[in-house]
């Protein structure tokens, strides 16, 4: 298969190239390099089967010859950046889903939007299946992303229903490993980044949020499983094992071995308004359609990820 990936220099996108490769597929990885970087792709350079096109995708989006898939990954999920970007935020979401849909229905293409568990802002449902419409403040601070992804949704089915489309989404929870940005502002690589420069690890508020973290890999192979699927309809991909804050703080310090205290914060700004206080995937769905589960445990996807935060960090 010969398959676009907007966001392809980004955390999640650079390592679907690499398994796409591997698989044996012809990748374009398209980034405009807002939040990736070409240091995650940098090991692909001079690939016969890879190609890489600097370009922002709220923009017309041209790629000569057929494409049989376009895996729309571009985005700023961050509350870093999508608090201090929150316009670029939005157009990537609506007009960058649109542009990349467009190509798709152009090329008559398989398309696949990765979506987030933000859909479902703070739930009230415990833990969340693909049926739950969500609690979304739309007017608030986080609303530009959550919403952004809600619009996206929305628009993939309509291209399905109206166009026919082949379309697929994924609604991606917490997922870490190597190549995360250092300064990406959100709790792995703000805990490891502290754990390893003897900082102290800090909690907002008591730590009582839980969150469930999958490794990139696992999420990988899900969202290949997705597309070569013919599941239409959102499918949740993540790790069930929930935990609180507060626990993988503690978590951290132990694979580390860290010294380092927890210090709890209560944050100045606005990067916790509308927290989601839960976040757990059902991810029943995705066992029946798909085959999927996560098989790499917290401790050895953490022990990978502190690896190559020493690298990053010099030590």
């Amino acid at each position: 298969m010969r398959i676009l990936i907007t966001g392809g220099a980004g955390f999640i996108g650079s390592h679907l190239c690499d398994y796409l490769l591997e698989s044996g597929h012809e990748v374009i990885a398209m980034d405009n390099l807002a939040t990736g970087s070409t240091d995650n792709i940098a090991h692909l350079a001079g690939h016969d089967r890879f190609r890489f096109i600097h370009h922002d995708v709220t923009n017309y989006i041209y790629v000569e010859g057929p494409l049989d898939a376009v895996l729309h990954l571009a985005s700023l999920p961050s509350p870093v950046d999508y608090l201090n970007f929150p316009i670029q935020t939005l157009k990537v979401g609506a007009l960058g889903t649109h542009k990349a849909l467009g190509l798709a229905k152009a090329k008559g293409a398989r398309f696949l939007l990765a979506s987030t568990s933000e859909v479902y802002g703070d739930p009230l449902e415990h833990p969340q299946s693909e049926d739950y419409w969500g609690n979304v403040n739309p007017v608030g601070p986080r609303g530009v992303y959550d919403e952004s992804k809600r619009f996206a949704e929305a628009l993939a089915m309509a291209y399905y229903r109206y166009h026919g489309v082949e379309t697929r989404i994924a609604r991606i929870f917490n997922t870490y490993g190597p190549r995360m940005r250092l300064d990406d502002g959100r709790v792995v690589p703000n805990f490891l980044r502290q754990a390893l420069l003897g900082e102290s690890l800090t909690v907002y508020d008591e730590g009582t949020r839980t969150r469930s973290f999958c490794y990139v890999s696992d999420l990988v192979e899900g969202m290949v499983r997705l597309l070569m699927s013919g599941e239409v309809y959102p499918v949740n991909l993540g790790n069930p094992r929930e935990m609180t804050i507060l626990e993988f703080a503690e978590k951290v310090l132990q694979v580390t071995g860290s010294r380092s205290e927890i210090l709890f914060l209560q944050p100045k700004d606005e990067r916790t308004k509308d927290d989601p206080m839960v976040r757990q995937p059902c991810i029943d769905k995705a066992r029946k359609a798909l085959g999927w589960e996560p098989v790499v445990s917290l401790e050895e996807g953490l022990g990978k990820t502190v690896d190559w935060f020493r690298v990053r960090l010099g030590q």
